[in-house]
């Protein structure tokens, strides 16, 4: 079987449904104007941005990309250590692994690790994501042709070892996030035994508030303030969304619709320790233990939280 194509059982019909309260039509309306304005916002403003120092360009990565997802009506949770926003560049060389739900993995992971990323060639061909993918460094896969996949992993290997921080969904498709989800496929990791890089696993989740914890439809839910070290989410947004899954053969406007109706969402990107390529077997067993540390609850463990 192809590396490139895994799949998932997960369709938009058993997967995609939401069960809280939405948003009123104008509300909504007003969300998907304010987040396709951000990510335009972001393309028109590449070129400069990539006049900017390292530190500086990356601190404004940061909060674009958490201003994307805050755009679409999605509150944030960072729980961990995110890349450093002052002085020095964040340790180079990392790839960054994480689960992959939806299409909000993307500005959520670059929200906290800001980074080229690892596509699939069809997303160069998107409106206004595709240009920007582009101009932001994303290095394409063919996933079609097993043939390409020596040389990916070459060029990941090679952006790595020139000080690189890599992104990559090892699960090669979007699950639902209500299930363990897919294998993490090794291809990538053995870019990361070659470049003696550091990998970096991170957890995405999306929650959503029980109906009677949503705002009235047509209304935006307030934002709610939490301790900065509280480690969970708090209780009334425990039942995983799953309007924000974009799986299957889900049209793309049809899940931005989705999260823009859907009130309540919360999305959560938890940091892990990081992971050592140097000393392990093989490419298998580290993406294995990879996987094993966004899988495993008991694994996410931080000493820091900060929920906005």
């Amino acid at each position: 079987m192809n590396p490139w194509l895994p799949t998932a059982p997960c369709t938009p019909r058993d997967c995609a449904g939401h069960e809280g309260r939405v948003r009123g039509r104008p509300a909504a309306v007003a969300l998907l104007l304010a987040g396709c304005a951000c990510i335009l916002a972001g393309a028109l403003g590449a070129p400069f941005a990539a006049m900017l120092g390292a530190a500086r360009r990356e601190r404004l990565i940061r909060r674009w990309a958490y201003g994307v997802v805050r755009a679409f009506g999605v509150r944030v949770r960072i729980v961990g250590t995110p890349a450093v926003p002052d002085g020095t560049t964040a340790a180079p060389g990392t790839l960054v692994v994480a689960n992959h739900i939806s299409w909000l993995d993307i500005p959520l992971v670059a929200a906290v690790f800001p980074g080229r990323m690892l596509a699939k060639s069809e997303i160069r061909d998107w409106p206004l994501l595709g240009p920007l993918a582009a101009r932001g460094g994303t290095l394409f896969v063919e996933r079609d042709r097993l043939r390409a996949l020596p040389a990916t992993v070459r060029t990941i290997g090679a952006a790595l070892r020139g000080g690189s921080r890599v992104v990559v969904f090892p699960e090669g498709t979007t699950w639902c996030g209500r299930g363990p989800g897919g294998r993490f496929g090794p291809a990538a990791f053995q870019a990361a035994i070659d470049a003696d890089a550091t990998v970096r696993p991170v957890r995405i989740s999306y929650r959503a508030a029980p109906a009677e914890h949503t705002a009235p439809a047509g209304r935006v839910a307030p934002v709610e303030h939490t301790a900065p070290m509280e480690r969970f989410a708090p209780p009334e947004h425990n039942t995983p969304a799953g309007a924000a899954a974009f799986v299957g053969d889900d049209p793309l406007i049809a899940s931005l619709w989705r999260v823009v109706t859907a009130a309540g969402l919360t999305a959560e990107i938890r940091v892990l320790p990081p992971i050592q390529a140097r000393g392990l077997p093989d490419r298998r067993a580290l993406a294995r233990l990879a996987q094993t540390a966004v899988a495993n609850e008991s694994a996410n463990r931080s000493p820091e939280s900060v929920h906005h």
